[in-house]
Order: structure tokens, then C-alpha cells, then sequence
């Protein structure tokens, strides 16, 4: 990646006149100018943060980066973060990571110099490796990532004890054959999910070895699963998805069989997107209120950006709601 110290060399000029013509200041000639951005062009070079908060300069630009930017859940976090970020004046830059170390590395980089602070959403990363992509100079906040050693401020979900709530509505109301339709293997999210619905069914049903079915959160995994039970390949009385569009896919598979929700099994998800309460039935979920968790996590960057320090300990946590619905009847 180019420097500005390769793009003066480039130009044939020190480092503090390419710096005043890149970031437009005074007392630089318009044929230098001209030569110093014909070498940012032609070097590809981006400012870094950095260096460019030492020229106070400010993009009003934030830059959001998620594992993914299509699906409810996603367009639900960007709402949030967008209605925060409409108010304060500021305006959101995109990056997607599709849920790849390499793409994370990526977004980041391409966000150096472009934006005033980051929301990062990371894959399964261990600390350390993230610490290593992060510019400790860019204000940044973590979402459903706890931060751990990095010091970082971040918002996340109890996923652990949303599922563990669900299982225990579920166990209460007389199921025992429940089936887990479990999220991605290296999600977080996912694997506090699954770890509450195991706890409970081993605390409170004494079933050490429940139904566990692979899904990787997409609607057509959910129905994939609806087509075990169909084949009556694992009996069940009802079925805890990990996210409400495994739920879906689920339930449109139940429905071609011509099998009856919630008379032949009880179904249930995770998050509340905005489609569980029109689904018919409408779908029992644990509500999380996916907006807030980007308002939340906006609100705290722009605490940082007006000159807050906010560390670790800076942590939010959103505990979801069971909302009963159609899909079990009446839950306790």
C-alpha cells in the first residue's frame, strides 16, 4: 500500500507540500498540486486515518462493516445505524466482509481515510488477529463481539440466555422432543444459541443429547431441516431455530407436506424480523430489536467522536423478549 511519503517521492516534493495538496490547503502551486495528484493516481494512494486527523480534517462519514448486507437482520441493524447517524448529520459508507478473515482485513483497509469512525461487526476472530487489522487511531465500536482484551466499547446480545428462555417456554408448556435448528458452526451468535438451548434441555428436562440440526441462518437451511421431519426421520413436538429465517424456511416446508403449525409441531425462532409477525401463523421469536442494536452502537461512536473514552467496560448488552405468537399458541 502507498505512502504519502512514496507519493512526495513520486511528485519530487517533501512530505509536508504533498500532504497540504492532498488535503487541499493553502501555499502549494497549482502545477504541484497537479503533480502530486498525478501520483495519488497513479500509486492508487489512500490518506490514512491518522494523517488526516492531524490536518483536522472531518469526512462526517461513518463506515459500517457487517459479515453481510443482505437480509432483514442486516437491513435492520443498518436502520438503526442510519437513523442516529441522519440525525447527527452524518453520512454511512458500507463494507462487506461475507463473513471471510481475508474480505475483514479488506473492508477495513479500504475505510482508511474515507470515514471519521468505524461499526464493526467481525466474523469469529480471535482478538488478537482483529487487534491487527483495526487502526488504533480510527474511534471504532464492536457489535455482538466482546471485545475481551482490545479495550474496545461494543454491543452485543445475550444469545445465551434468550435461547435458554425460549427452550424453557417450551419445556414448560409440555414439549420434550425438541429440535434445535443450530446457526453457523463458527458463529458467535450461533454458538450461544445452541449452548442455551442445550443447557436447559439438560438443566430442566434431564436430556443431556437433544436434536441438533446443521443451519447456516439461511431460509433454505431451515427448510432443508423441514424435510428430515417430514420424512419422520427425527421426531419432534416442536422446533427452536437459531434465527427466524431458518424458521421460515422451516414452516414453508412443514406447509407444502400439508403438516400444521402449530397443531403437528410448535415452532420457534431467534432476532424478530419484521416478517415473523406477518407470517400465518405469525412466528413465536425471541425479540431482539435488531435496530437498536446499530442505534445503540452509533450512539456510543459518536459519544467517542465528541471526545469521549469509552474502553471495554463501555459494554451494552440487550436482553431479548419471548414474544408468543401464532406458531405455539400460548406459551408460559
Amino acid at each position: 500500500m502507498a505512502t504519502l511519503r512514496d507519493v512526495a517521492r513520486e511528485a519530487g516534493v517533501s512530505v509536508a507540500t504533498a500532504s497540504r495538496a492532498i488535503n487541499g490547503l493553502g501555499n502549494v502551486t497549482a502545477p504541484t498540486k497537479a503533480a502530486v495528484m498525478a501520483a495519488v493516481k497513479k500509486l492508487n494512494f489512500v490518506p490514512h486515518s491518522g494523517a488526516r486527523s492531524l490536518t483536522r480534517r472531518k469526512t462526517d462519514t461513518v463506515g459500517v462493516i457487517l459479515p453481510d448486507l443482505f437480509g432483514e437482520f442486516f437491513s435492520e441493524i443498518i436502520r438503526g445505524i442510519d437513523l442516529v447517524a441522519h440525525e447527527s448529520g452524518m453520512h454511512l459508507l458500507l463494507g462487506n466482509m461475507h463473513g471471510s478473515t481475508h474480505e475483514t482485513a479488506a473492508a477495513i483497509a479500504a475505510m482508511r481515510g474515507r470515514v471519521d469512525g468505524l461499526l464493526v461487526m467481525p466474523p469469529d476472530l480471535k482478538p488478537e488477529l482483529l487487534s491487527d487489522y483495526l487502526d488504533p487511531a480510527l474511534p471504532t465500536v464492536l457489535l455482538n463481539y466482546d471485545a475481551g482484551s482490545l479495550d474496545l466499547p461494543f454491543v452485543a446480545v445475550d444469545n445465551y440466555q434468550g435461547a435458554y428462555a425460549m427452550t424453557e417456554a417450551l419445556l414448560a408448556r409440555g414439549m420434550r422432543q425438541i429440535v434445535h435448528i443450530a446457526g453457523p458452526k463458527h458463529n458467535r451468535d450461533a454458538r450461544d444459541r445452541q449452548r442455551g438451548f442445550v443447557d436447559a434441555m439438560t438443566r430442566i428436562a434431564k436430556i443431556s443429547n437433544p436434536a441438533i440440526l446443521p443451519g447456516d441462518f439461511s431460509e433454505e437451511s431451515g427448510a432443508q431441516a423441514g424435510r428430515l421431519l417430514v420424512q419422520g426421520q427425527l421426531p419432534a413436538d416442536a422446533v427452536f431455530a437459531a434465527n427466524d429465517q431458518m424458521a421460515v424456511g422451516l414452516m414453508a416446508e412443514l406447509a407444502n407436506a400439508g403438516m400444521s403449525v402449530p397443531g403437528d409441531v410448535l415452532v420457534a425462532g431467534f432476532d424478530d424480523i419484521p416478517l415473523a409477525r406477518h407470517l400465518n401463523p405469525s412466528l413465536t421469536t425471541m425479540q431482539v430489536k435488531i435496530d437498536r442494536l446499530g442505534s445503540t452502537a452509533m450512539m456510543m461512536l459518536l459519544r467517542i467522536l465528541r471526545g469521549e473514552t469509552l474502553g471495554g467496560a463501555s459494554a451494552t448488552i440487550l436482553t431479548p423478549t419471548l414474544v408468543a405468537r401464532g406458531t405455539t399458541g400460548s406459551l408460559p
